[in-house]
């Protein structure tokens, strides 16, 4: 009896994952390798950067240059449950699919806004105690024949029925056990779905994606980004070539090299490509004392699509010591460089070099700094390899580098523009002091979720001291064509049009459009709450739409600092939107708060005990701080403590910490915590409080 209502239950997911389960199917685009393989009309927007290239250009120009200022709103949604948005929406036939906080997707008519389906995978309740590693977002999901892929915060990759948001299987990618969470954009080709990871800030970890067959969720292959244990063998040839660049026990350590970020698939040469993450512990002298490449660490690895094989890399940051990850997105581009056209591949990593690479053989074509990088001079043109400043590695003790571990471009996406040939890269500028004094080497133990293994400390006196811009680089001649300051550091990916245009949202809370081709601003419109999402174009009957998700959040709204805190986007002051626009939109947007600066609150009966609060500040730095940012100072993706009335409150503080209070709206439970480290915690939040004159 089990087995034929399995075979129904299976060629019923299989019709539906194949785009023929009803009639309508028979017109509705496929969305296949054809599909994401061409340029197309541009009306739907079909993958994160959306088609196989990831060049987020569109050939859509009925909004151009010439007419670009008469865009108006054409309608919006309010996202009152949400609040960290930095996702890529996808749009297919006129419905437009998106991830809200904590993996919520939802489909919307793309011309009106309204609600089709809600799916929500539970992720705070079915989080555990890594609910307190995550913060709130995602960076988008994939689409493929029929159906939306999502890969939530705590590590399922979970296939949903885009007619309804059904759900078609659902699998676990990573051991519920380990510290790994899942902020990245599944990839989707040849009937299978890719998927990474991140948290080598939390504990010993070993990098690794894996592919999943499309229509079932069961297991292709997985390749693992670092060696392991050689005492239990390698998995490939690839490891036992890997291990010999490695020193030490570091698989003790786990070694790092995640891909949360930065998968690519190539259909020319059938191979996916995929961005590697920092080492782990960030200190090169721990997890592998003497010395080496740590191979597969901060490189671009080129894989056989169908079975997973090596096939080559080039490794961005040999022995990396600096969180200069490679996970930033990897670009498609046919380039005229020495008399002929190369199949490149165009990338820019934390560690401030643009580089150029012939994606058919891993050689390297250029590469040049694109931002301030003072751990290295340049790029070895005949070895590839950096030429590293002396001190760069803090041997002496603290030097001061850059970029930071921010980097110099980090995930916000950048763009390229085929008619202009340039990239739009939005860039940072922030160095850091590097320090392992006082850190001993041989006995060297995490504290907690900071596996760091070295003091980092950003050059940061105040706001001013650190700056951004976007960038248009040529990628033939390695040079920046035009600049344009922008405000802050933390600012969102662009998106490039056919009609000479480029889109950026601000951490002003602005969307604006350049001009491509010499970087003049032609329109901006204020959305009233900082933007850390990349904005998207498609058509629906002809008319041509930009949409983008308004909500500032991430790594440094959540990390807190002058940084972020400067702009005023507050923790639940400001409203958060899908907002769509067009030529001619006339929908009037309602008015959002201006920027609002949380004020300690006045507790003249909380007496600050000093003892106490050192040993809670060692507690916060180390469960806090993650999202209520360092020195209790929030950024806005989480309340700031200093103005909370529940801080003072030593029942109300025990019962949410402790007790778990409020961890339906996402802040974790500490039920480890005894009520006098609680009390710690409150005095050391407390003493953040600036005495008043």
């Amino acid at each position: 009896m089990l087995r034929p209502a399995w075979i129904v239950v299976m060629t019923v997911v299989a019709m539906a994952l194949l785009g023929c389960a009803d009639a309508d199917r028979e017109t509705a685009t496929l969305v296949d390798a054809a599909a994401l393989a061409e340029q197309g009309s541009g009306d739907n927007w079909l993958a994160y950067g959306r088609n196989f290239s990831e060049q987020r250009y569109s050939p859509l120009a009925q909004v151009n240059e010439e007419n670009v200022s008469g865009l108006g709103v054409a309608w919006f949604v309010d996202l009152p449950n949400d609040r960290s948005l930095v996702g890529t929406p996808l749009v297919v036939d006129g419905v437009l699919y998106y991830e809200g906080s904590y993996n919520v997707l939802r489909a919307v008519d793309a011309t009106t806004g309204e609600l089709r389906w809600e799916h929500d995978p539970q992720v705070i309740e079915t989080a555990g105690d890594r609910l307190r590693l995550f913060w709130d977002y995602s960076r988008g999901i994939a689409f493929w024949k029929g159906a939306v892929y999502q890969a939530t915060m705590d590590g399922r990759l979970i296939a949903v029925d885009a007619r309804d948001g059904s759900v078609l299987w659902s699998q676990m990618t990573v051991d519920p056990e380990l510290p790994l969470v899942i902020t990245g954009v599944p990839k989707v080709f040849k009937d299978k779905v890719i998927i990474g990871n991140g948290g080598t800030e939390f504990g010993p970890i070993r990098g690794y994606v894996t592919a999943y067959d499309a229509a079932t969720g069961e297991q292709a292959w997985r390749w693992y980004t670092v060696p392991g244990n050689p005492a239990d063998g390698f998995e490939n040839e690839a490891m036992a070539m890997a291990a010999e660049t490695w020193t030490g026990e570091w698989w003790k350590y786990g070694g790092g090299g995640t891909v949360w970020n930065g998968i690519t698939y190539d259909p020319e040469f059938d191979v996916v490509y995929l961005g590697t993450g920092n080492g782990a512990p960030w200190n090169r002298r721990i997890r592998s004392p003497d010395g080496g490449d740590n191979l597969f660490l901060c490189s671009i690895v080129a894989l056989d699509a169908e079975t997973g094989e090596y096939r080559w890399h080039y490794q961005t940051t040999p022995g990396e010591a600096w969180d200069y990850n490679s996970n930033m997105d990897i670009v498609l581009a046919d380039l005229p460089i020495g008399g002929r056209q190369v199949k490149a591949l165009l990338h820019a990593p934390k560690n401030g070099f643009f580089y150029v690479i012939d994606r058919e053989t891993g050689r390297l074509i250029s590469g040049e700094p694109y931002a301030r990088t003072t751990w290295a001079s340049a790029i070895d043109p005949g070895t590839g390899r950096p030429v590293e400043v002396p001190g760069a590695r803090y041997e002496e003790g603290g030097a001061e580098i850059y970029p930071s571990p921010w980097g110099a471009h980090s995930w916000h996406a950048m763009s390229y523009n085929p008619e202009t040939g340039l990239v739009y890269l939005p860039t940072m500028d922030i160095g850091a002091v590097y320090s392992d004094s006082g850190v001993d080497i041989k006995t060297w133990e995490s504290p907690d979720w900071a596996f760091l293994g070295t003091g980092v400390e950003l050059v940061l006196d105040d706001a001013e001291t650190s700056t951004s811009s976007l960038k248009a680089w040529d990628p033939v001649e390695q040079r920046a064509v035009w600049e344009v300051p922008l405000p802050g550091v933390w600012n969102a990916g662009t998106l490039t049009t056919a009609g000479n245009l480029v889109f950026q949202g601000r951490a002003d809370g602005r969307l604006v459009a350049y001009r491509a081709s010499d970087g003049e601003v032609l329109w901006r419109f204020d959305l009233g709450s900082g933007i850390s999402a990349p904005p998207i174009t498609y058509a629906v009957d002809g008319r041509q739409y930009v949409s983008i998700l308004v909500g500032w959040g991430a790594a440094m709204p959540a990390l807190g600092t002058s940084l972020s805190a400067q702009h005023g986007w507050a923790y639940r002051v400001h409203p958060r939107r899908l907002v769509t626009f067009a030529l001619d939109g006339e929908v009037e947007l309602p008015a959002s708060p201006p920027p609002f600066f949380p004020q300690p609150i006045d507790a003249p009966d909380f007496v600050v005990d000093s003892a106490l609060a050192a040993a809670g500040g060692a507690i916060f730095d180390g469960k806090c701080s993650i999202c209520h940012g360092f020195g209790a100072v929030s950024g806005g993706s989480a309340p700031d403590l200093r103005a909370s009335p529940v801080v003072p409150s030593h029942e109300a503080f025990v019962e949410v910490v402790i007790g778990g209070a409020r961890r339906p709206m996402g802040m974790p439970q500490f039920s480890e915590l005894s009520e006098i480290q609680a009390g710690a915690l409150q005095h050391y939040i407390r003493a953040q409080v600036p005495s008043k004159p």
